[in-house]
């Protein structure tokens, strides 16, 4: 039997995975946007694991609304990276310092 335990401890796994993806790879933009989702995606699943130890369908429901939230940031996130890429002709986050002056 699967325990509680062994859901947080892949849960938490996966969100520090995520967030040294976010941490050491500060240059490529995709790359960002991917660890941010893998961290939305470890939360979501401590919210299935909790949700069904308890017994209720309150943190299934809850993370319906947190993949919304998230397809609609991937699809505004890659919109606003396609059109950096046309002005700019780079998605480095280095030489994007358009937004400084």
């Amino acid at each position: 039997m699967i325990e509680l335990s062994d859901f947080l401890i892949l849960g938490a796994i996966l969100f520090c995975i995520s967030l040294a993806g976010i941490f050491l790879n500060r240059k490529n933009i995709i790359i960002i946007l991917m660890a941010i989702e893998l961290m939305l995606l470890a939360v979501n699943m401590n919210f299935v694991a909790f949700s069904h130890y308890q017994g209720n369908i309150d943190g299934q429901i809850f993370v319906f609304f947190i993949l919304t939230v998230a397809a609609a940031e991937a699809a505004i996130g890659l919109a606003i990276l396609i059109l950096l890429f046309r002005t700019k002709r780079t998605i480095n986050v280095d030489r994007l310092d358009s937004l400084k002056h």
